[in-house]
């Protein structure tokens, strides 16, 4: 008997797809705040941008998850969004103007939106119930490791070029539109999947009607995930308790690296022991990871604290992020693959929202503390209703 290959392919060139778009998109994340703050924005404006933009990307997930599974088709969705993010790079310094900002920003997202639901769709028709937290996790290791590269490019370019930054936009379009390249690689297979309905109109809501005949186990799932993404803030809030504990920018900065780091290293063993033990039972454990980070975070003020915290963290991620679309692809019907993915990181990125704003008022009004023992107490809530879940 012939030895099933696992990483084929498309779940190769889709990785590297993933791998340098996030060199590109990382490259920029630690200095658009602060580019756009010297061209002007307010914090307000910053965070009504990065809003809008965020639900521009949680409706169009949705919505072209939907429209891949009715036309039967991954790989126009996934070469239309990967080049939607590429040109959006070095169009944000061309112009200053807020509705010229406000216009790439949204392209990016809209990128973002287009391509996920298509592009998580056709890694699960590369696998088997039996390999999908391999090859989810696998495509999620070459990922993070751009998030890697990526802010260690952009600090090694800033040392020599300090405030730089419009050079950074042009120069984060080169892997941008390497990975545009890698994408006519991707030989897609044959759909049986069109649906009949094809030719009726999709609403930019349709997808939400999934909602309602979809699985029972699906929307327990994915209901559990998102009360959890409530109190899941951005980890901007973890490096900011790192600069309120006294810590300088060159630790949190190596944090964060440090972190994406060791989520890319274990995302594919976090996902072979997926396939062998179960993808619930790597889910629970990395949720309950999370709860264990952010209780010590409560209270951690040492460097050595932070770095065993974050150390975990990356497990966490590794063993949360694929493992739980690899479990959503397992619970849906092929045909409906894309609009299971794309309604619940539709929900997702809406859920993000909110959490971070959540985190924020609480952060606030109750302190650091509270924030991060409000989240850990969570995720134990969560870790232990799924694990109450049938296999």
């Amino acid at each position: 008997m012939s030895k099933v290959k696992i990483i084929t392919r498309n779940v190769l060139v889709l990785s590297a797809v993933s791998l340098f778009t996030d060199i590109a998109s990382e490259m920029l994340y630690p200095i658009v705040p602060i580019y756009l703050k010297t061209i002007g924005f307010s914090i307000v404006l910053i965070g009504i941008l990065e809003g809008f933009a965020e639900a521009i990307a949680g409706l169009s997930k949705g919505y072209f998850g939907n429209l891949s599974d009715r036309t039967g088709t991954r790989l126009p969705f996934i070469q239309i969004g990967y080049l939607f993010s590429a040109i959006s790079k070095p169009m944000m310094a061309l112009f200053t103007y807020p509705i010229w900002v406000f216009f790439v920003r949204t392209i990016d997202r809209l990128g973002k939106g287009v391509r996920t639901g298509a592009r998580d769709a056709l890694l699960s028709d590369e696998a088997t119930a039996d390999t999908k937290g391999r090859v989810f996790g696998f495509h999620r290791s070459m990922d993070t490791f751009g998030a890697v590269l990526g802010p260690l490019l952009a600090l090694m370019y800033l040392v020599y070029r300090p405030d730089d930054y419009k050079t950074l936009f042009y120069l984060a379009f080169f892997p941008g539109l390497i990975s545009i390249g890698f994408t006519f690689f991707i030989k897609e297979k044959p759909s049986q999947n069109q649906q009949s309905e094809q030719k009726s109109r999709i609403g930019l809501l349709s997808f939400v009607k999934y909602w309602r005949t979809s699985p029972a186990t699906y929307r327990k799932l994915v209901t559990a995930l998102l009360v959890f993404t409530l109190f899941n803030s951005s980890d901007v809030f973890l490096l900011l308790k790192i600069k309120e504990a006294g810590l300088d920018d060159t630790m949190a900065i190596g944090a964060y690296i440090f972190y994406n780091l060791i989520y890319a290293i274990a995302s594919y063993p976090m996902g072979t022991l997926a396939d062998k033990i179960g993808m619930k039972k790597v889910l629970v454990s990395g949720l309950i990871l999370f709860a264990i980070v952010y209780l010590g975070m409560a209270y951690a003020e040492s460097s050595l604290i932070f770095l065993a915290l974050f150390f975990l963290y990356g497990i966490y991620a590794a063993a949360t992020e694929g493992i739980a679309k690899a479990w959503i692809t397992n619970l849906c019907s092929q045909s409906n693959t894309a609009t299971a993915i794309g309604t619940y990181t539709a929900f997702q990125s809406i859920a993000t929202l909110l959490a971070s704003s959540l985190a924020g008022l609480i952060w606030f009004y109750a302190g650091a503390p509270t924030t991060f023992l409000l989240s850990g107490i969570t995720a134990l809530i969560v870790s232990v209703y799924i694990s109450r879940f049938n296999d």
